[in-house]
């Protein structure tokens, strides 16, 4: 087995034949991936040395030290946190080989396209369309939304119903779509904050060879269920150091500008601090826990907290600036390959971190999921599950 001390070796053996000063960024990052250090414990020859995961911190650590380049994970967040273990999980050899090394260097940027006007807190409700073609093909026809990085994505993730006669959660098929075929059209929703970062994509007639359908046809919920475990995981447990996240701008407010300060405002802060430092240390056991197997519905207690959290904080610091807090004048439209909340203004966190209990899945559908998946309480009474799709009332 693949131990540490190996995994400096091999680290270092990298580093000597492709020294980061010397060598261009992305001629190094496939180095690194055809190494078996991008993933460690992603297959031999899938970027991976079949190691556990918990040692690719030792790799991390050695490249960091040495200065050597990432893969910029935030701007490439889909494709890494999301597509890539469902891909592992369910893709055919030549689906892995093809689309997990651009993916992990970041040369092909990924998006998801799920949710839909009609369906997204009841996503399985979707209605966008995919019917076989006589030549084996599928035809696509549809509406996606609330899709980040559609304007910036080569590939995406996608679920489109196959069989209407089914109910709603058996007629689904999983599909990797090029986001540059005919009849693939991005559209800008501007936010409340002005920007758009988020799209609309309109599905006309595109064309999807059947050797990009990831898994059976009909069990795309089952493979989108690894999709969305895994994407709430990538939000709620997003690695940040003490005082990282948005309680970073609120502690330094307090510490700079004693003016500012009342008792009210002092208990309230040291109880979200604590709350952050709670979900900063559950986060990390959220990640150990990923070393022994696939993300459960954990993540989505983790999700819950983060989204709220945010709320809450970015709240205070509007109160603890006073008047100030409520500046927020640059609507300008802007096309953000990452969101910022640490960089601009406390009247962009506080209304930029309103989505945070949308995005990901709703904090209403999640406490569903706590319930019944973690806790084990009676699931709702749900009379829509055993009837044809086609049937149901829209």
């Amino acid at each position: 087995m693949t131990d540490a001390a190996e995994l400096r070796r091999r680290t270092q053996d990298l580093l000597a034949a492709h020294p980061p000063a010397g060598t261009g960024r992305l001629d190094f990052l496939r180095a690194r991936f055809d190494a078996g250090l991008a993933w460690v414990h992603f297959p031999a020859g899938l970027g991976g040395l079949d190691a556990p995961r918990s040692l690719q911190a030792v790799v991390d650590a050695e490249l960091e030290a040495a200065g050597a380049p990432d893969n910029d994970p935030r701007r490439i967040g889909i494709g890494l946190g999301m597509a890539a273990p469902t891909i592992l999980r369910y893709g055919t050899e030549e689906q892995k080989r093809r689309f997990l090394r651009p993916l992990w260097t970041g040369e092909e940027v990924w998006c998801q396209l799920f949710s839909e006007p009609g369906a997204g807190s009841d996503l399985a409700a979707l209605g966008t369309r995919a019917v076989r073609g006589s030549e084996g093909d599928w035809v696509v026809n549809g509406q996606k939304v609330w899709t980040s990085s559609a304007h910036l994505a080569r590939w995406a993730i996608l679920i489109a119903r196959t069989d209407p006669d089914l109910p709603k959660h058996r007629g689904i098929t999983y599909f990797l779509c090029d986001m540059t075929d005919p009849g693939v059209e991005v559209r800008p929703l501007r936010q409340i904050t002005g920007e758009a970062e988020f799209n609309e994509v309109f599905l006309t007639d595109v064309r999807i060879p059947d050797s990009r359908r990831l898994g059976e046809i009909g069990d795309g919920w089952r493979v989108a269920q690894t999709t969305l475990n895994n994407e709430r995981v990538a939000i709620g447990g997003m690695r940040l150091p003490r005082e990282g996240g948005m309680i970073g701008p609120v502690t330094k407010t307090w510490r700079e500008r004693p003016e500012l300060r009342t008792h009210d405002l002092h208990q309230r802060l040291l109880k979200l601090w604590v709350e952050a430092e709670v979900a900063r240390l559950t986060g990390e056991r959220l990640r150990q826990q990923l070393v022994a197997g696939q993300p459960g519905p954990e993540g989505a207690g983790m999700k819950l907290a983060f989204a709220r959290l945010n709320q809450e904080i970015s709240g205070l610091e509007v109160e603890l600036r006073g008047e100030e807090g409520l500046l927020y004048d640059d609507w300008t439209m802007r096309r953000p390959e990452l969101v910022d909340f640490t960089g601009r203004d406390a009247g962009y966190r506080y209304l930029r971190s309103k989505g945070n209990s949308i995005e990901g899945g709703t904090s209403e559908v999640l406490l569903n999921i706590v319930a019944e998946r973690v806790l084990g309480l009676p699931a709702e009474p749900r009379t829509d599950k055993d009837v044809a799709w086609k049937d149901l009332a829209r």
